[in-house]
């Protein structure tokens, strides 16, 4: 299996997804300047994932701090993780990382001391997620079944978490127990998550992948051929809307044209109870470039306006039931939701 983030003698190490599939290249990084940038520029991406790197940016602002003083220390230290915080605005597993970094960094009495439990934080994270991956992967398992074939949107797998993935968990773990699961993965424009990452990664693990334009979907899934669909999720609102990539939205809608379920996996610390309905989600966007001169080549007049919105929000109505770690939501959301948030 792939490992998409780790930390190494004092530096945090990523696959820089925005080479891939030609390129696999491991960045290290030594400082928050460039943890911001590989989260913002989406060398890392994917919730899980770039909770886990933020948390890991924190300790790279400890480990730079020159300070002796713990309150000098802890004031750098705080005005660096508010730095990465603001990277991402939609992905709600950002802001939980930073905010368990952030506790923590509240109550240390020594900067030695601070920089070791900071490290042991932020490991925790990681291995947390490895866990909870795995378990949505277990849980995922008692509606995809063997043979069946499933369609999925932009990349939910290993590169977007740190173990497993959210919804390729089922796929994996599957693998592992003989399971065989086929895929009918969305190329996802503009920035092709589904055909350079999820492709890229199921095929290199031995998966039956197929790459479709998001066009074809609808097509597709006429002819039969999807049992289910299953997608990931950047944030999940109290009533069950859910945030993800940008296409998600109309693939739902199409899933219920067909008569074929859907669903969302994610943790539970995707879920933000804070947030009462879709429309409260803010909504990443993302520059002109990337739909005009997508990966170096122009498609399109350079003064054309341009409208690029990096997430969609799926309404809770069109979802069929919410994979975590601890079981599958469904209807009626809010209240089920509360239960299991209650559970934690």
């Amino acid at each position: 299996m792939f490992t998409t983030i780790d930390f190494k003698d004092g530096k945090l190490l990523i696959i820089d997804q925005t080479k891939l599939p030609s390129i696999c290249e491991i960045l290290e990084i030594e400082n928050v300047i460039d943890c911001y940038d590989a989260i913002k520029k989406l060398k890392v991406r994917g919730a899980p994932a770039i909770g886990i790197a933020a948390a890991y940016g924190a300790v790279l602002s400890a480990q730079m701090s020159q300070s002796l003083d713990i309150e000098a220390f802890k004031n750098k230290v705080a005005e660096d993780i508010d730095y990465l915080a603001s990277s991402r605005p939609t992905a709600v597993n950002l802001f939980w990382a930073l905010d368990r970094m952030k506790k923590l960094l509240d109550v240390q009495t020594d900067v030695e001391s601070a920089i070791v439990n900071l490290k042991k934080e932020a490991d925790a994270i990681k291995l947390s997620d490895e866990q909870t991956c795995r378990a949505i992967g277990e849980n995922g398992l008692e509606v995809i079944k063997d043979g069946m074939t499933i369609l999925t949107h932009c990349n939910t797998g290993m590169l977007a978490t740190a173990k497993y993935g959210t919804a390729l968990a089922p796929v994996y773990v599957g693998q592992e127990k003989g399971i065989n699961i086929k895929v009918y993965a969305d190329e996802t424009r503009p920035l092709l998550q589904g055909a350079r990452l999820t492709a890229f990664e199921l095929q290199s693990m031995g998966v039956d992948v197929t790459l479709i334009t998001d066009s074809m979907a609808a097509m597709v899934m006429k002819s039969g051929i999807i049992d289910a669909v299953i997608v990931g999720c950047d944030r999940v609102a109290a009533n069950g809307d859910v945030a993800n990539k940008i296409g998600t939205y109309g693939v739902a809608l199409l899933a219920k044209a067909h008569g074929i379920p859907f669903y969302v996996a994610g943790p539970l610390s995707t879920f933000d109870i804070k947030t009462k309905t879709g429309d409260d989600i803010p909504i990443e966007q993302r520059g002109r470039e990337e739909i005009i001169c997508g990966f170096g080549k122009q498609t399109a007049p350079m003064d054309v306006k341009i409208y690029n919105p990096a997430f969609d929000v799926t309404p809770h109505e069109l979802i069929t039931g919410i994979i975590t770690e601890k079981g599958i939501i469904t209807a009626p959301y809010e209240e089920n939701i509360k239960k299991a948030m209650e559970s934690k």
